[in-house]
């Protein structure tokens, strides 16, 4: 039987050919035979208690010059589709929630949604991390701006960053003479109201941030190190930093083993660990990318393993 596969992503027509996750997802479910279903969020709905979309059938190619082909779109049922891999980049705002609150309906209906609903709204990507604490570096969750000056003091050398940023937005390195704390706080807490996180900084960002592919708690054995430019602190690609596909350290793997079980438990089957030298600084759920550079890097096919697994946990429900 072929598998229906939806998709929740961000406009098909706007995505980076060379680079995208996603697209390189869809090519091996379609090398599979496996139909595709396209998806924007906007298309979601519930009616009547069930969970619905307009989609329109997908086919993917491997060109630069025309990479998709979409049908005429359709009403349907989401459980009319075996899986739904749940791709739409943050923000992660109230929309986003209410897309997880219409998917989770088709969860209950029986489609397999990669990730799981209630993990992606439960799992922040920066706090889920501090269930780990063996793992990462002295860090402070807070919005009380005394609290993150006590941090900075005692540490000297700090990143205060938002809970709900991405690509390396908003994200500053206070070192300890710095005059503009207070400022940054101020603006980072909106004077007192909103929790940011502080971490120690670790030196060893020059040598890069390093992206760690998890399948189903298993770590793919190689990572890509995202190094910053010169005078920056913030490997993301998006924020200028360059990619160098590498192997896992001893240090990688003993992370990937300890957060590996938890990613099972919650049905994280697709996640990105974020790791600086020997700490994890955060763990990527909702929408994880580099599968690209490190699948060009040592001529994998990790979206492959990808639809295998998922290809088993259909299976197991059967």
């Amino acid at each position: 039987m072929t598998i229906k596969l939806g998709v929740v992503m961000d406009p098909i027509a706007d995505i980076n050919y060379r680079k995208d996750t996603t697209l390189a997802m869809l090519w091996a479910a379609q090398d599979r035979d496996w139909q595709l279903h396209y998806i924007e969020q906007a298309d979601l709905y519930l009616e009547q208690g069930r969970a619905r979309a307009r989609t329109a059938q997908l086919t993917v190619y491997r060109d630069p010059a025309s990479w998709y082909r979409l049908d005429t779109a359709r009403d349907r049922d989401l459980a009319e589709l075996d899986v739904i891999l749940m791709r739409k980049d943050p923000p992660f705002d109230n929309e986003y929630v209410y897309s997880t609150y219409i998917l989770e309906a088709a969860e209950r209906e029986g489609t397999l949604v990669v990730n799981r609903c209630q993990s992606l709204r439960d799992c922040n990507e920066k706090v889920f991390a501090t269930q780990f604490p063996q793992c990462c570096p002295p860090l402070l969750v807070s919005a009380d701006m005394q609290r993150l000056k006590g941090f900075h003091r005692e540490h000297r050398d700090v990143i205060f960053k938002p809970l709900d940023g991405m690509g390396g937005s908003a994200v500053f390195r206070v070192r300890h003479d710095d005059s503009n704390l207070g400022v940054i706080l101020e603006i980072l807490t909106r004077h007192g109201r909103q929790s940011i996180m502080a971490q120690q900084f670790i030196p060893q960002i020059c040598e890069g941030d390093k992206r760690i592919l998890m399948i189903r708690g298993e770590a793919i054995p190689y990572c890509l190190a995202r190094v910053p430019l010169a005078g920056e602190t913030r490997g993301n690609l998006a924020a200028g930093g360059s990619g160098r596909a590498q192997a896992l350290s001893d240090r990688d793997r003993w992370i990937a083993e300890q957060v590996g079980p938890a990613l099972v438990e919650r049905g994280l089957l697709f996640a990105g660990l974020d790791v600086i030298g020997d700490y994890l600084t955060e763990i990527n759920v909702t929408s994880p990318t580099c599968l690209r550079e490190i699948d060009a890097g040592y001529d994998l096919d990790i979206a492959g393993q990808l639809m295998d697994c998922i290809a088993q946990e259909l299976a197991g429900r059967c």
